[in-house]
């Protein structure tokens, strides 16, 4: 596999009150605890699932490497 060539900036937007358990663990897997709370993560297979199972509390930038 070829290395990741970025990061992603992800920020908290909404809150995780009265999101499904598996959607409240994931935050918290990606660091994420307040909102509008930042995080910088690579750009991975593996994050961009964890993106995409909060992706309506979460808003996404990509940044260069």
């Amino acid at each position: 596999m070829a290395a990741s060539t970025g990061k992603l900036v992800v920020t908290q937007v909404r809150s995780a009150i009265g999101a499904k358990a598996n959607q409240r663990a994931t935050l918290k897997s990606l660091g994420l605890r307040k909102i509008r709370q930042s995080v910088e993560r690579d750009d991975t297979p593996q994050i961009r699932g964890m993106i995409h199972t909060v992706r309506h509390l979460v808003a996404v930038e990509e940044v260069g490497s």
